[in-house]
């Protein structure tokens, strides 16, 4: 039967058997291209990723930095200025439209238009109006999550909510503001954040994709520098950590999101 649910325990089984014959594959692949060519390094073996990481957690001899910890630092603290901004942003843009006609009529073309815009192919133009520190990595990525995350929350405040619910609200005394927070709010939180899951993806590109062309440190950068090396026993780990990143911040979200959001459902 469609959608009919199946044991915890063996939604666990698969995922974890999925995984696992991932790792296989890749296991299956290194060893075979290895009896062919002993000295690849485009799919290297797990020893040669396990120095690989070695070098990202080591302190360099010249430097004393830890590759890792300082892209880290660079790459996230770059990723959560751009979401704070492109959220706050869609919020506001979001709510005006979804709430008042007005702002409906005037805001929702161009905010359509924009999220139609891809920022990657529009990098030089942040180059040249924002220049190439943090706050071009922090528009770029508000640029390309704001006006989509707006409209995701502009169609849950028009079409999720019944009129009739607004209408009881006045009826019972509340404020437009009351209405907006208490009523709009409540059905739209959980929207938010599924819009924000979703936009994890797209805002690392963005991120990785700027480091990739002017940064001087960061994942993006370090990704660009040793693939040009032919460091693939670099380049696979900070992949890796790349994923582990997205997995982590779409759980947190999620997990969030079942806890402030209960009448929401469960979610994935």
């Amino acid at each position: 039967m469609i959608r009919e649910p199946i044991p915890q325990r063996w939604q666990l089984a698969l995922g974890a058997g999925s995984v696992l014959l991932l790792l296989l594959g890749y296991t299956w692949l290194s060893w075979w291209i290895h009896q062919r060519i002993p000295d690849d390094r485009t799919i290297p073996g797990w020893r040669q990723i396990g120095q690989g990481v070695l070098r990202l957690i080591t302190p360099q001899e010249r430097t004393g930095d830890i590759w890792l910890w300082e892209d880290a630092k660079a790459t996230l603290s770059r990723l959560a200025a751009g979401l704070g901004v492109g959220i706050s942003i869609a919020v506001v843009l979001g709510f005006l439209m979804g709430c008042w006609g007005p702002a409906e009529a005037f805001l929702q073309p161009p905010v359509k238009l924009v999220a139609k815009l891809n920022p990657v192919a529009m990098l030089a133009i942040f180059f040249v109006v924002v220049g190439m520190k943090t706050a071009m990595y922090v528009s770029m990525i508000a640029f390309g999550v704001a006006p989509v995350l707006a409209q995701n929350i502009y169609l849950s405040a028009r079409n999720d909510i019944p009129d009739q619910l607004v209408h009881k609200a006045y009826t019972l005394g509340a404020s437009t503001m009351e209405v907006v927070v208490h009523v709009v709010g409540h059905q739209v939180l959980p929207k938010l954040i599924e819009g924000v899951r979703l936009l994890i993806g797209p805002a690392l590109v963005y991120l990785i994709a700027a480091e990739m062309m002017v940064g001087d440190v960061g994942f993006g950068y370090r990704i660009r520098i040793q693939g040009k090396l032919s460091h693939m026993d670099v380049v696979y780990p900070y992949i890796a950590v790349l994923a582990l990143i997205g997995y982590m911040l779409d759980y947190g979200l999620n997990w969030i999101m079942l806890k402030i959001c209960p009448w929401y459902g469960r979610s994935v």
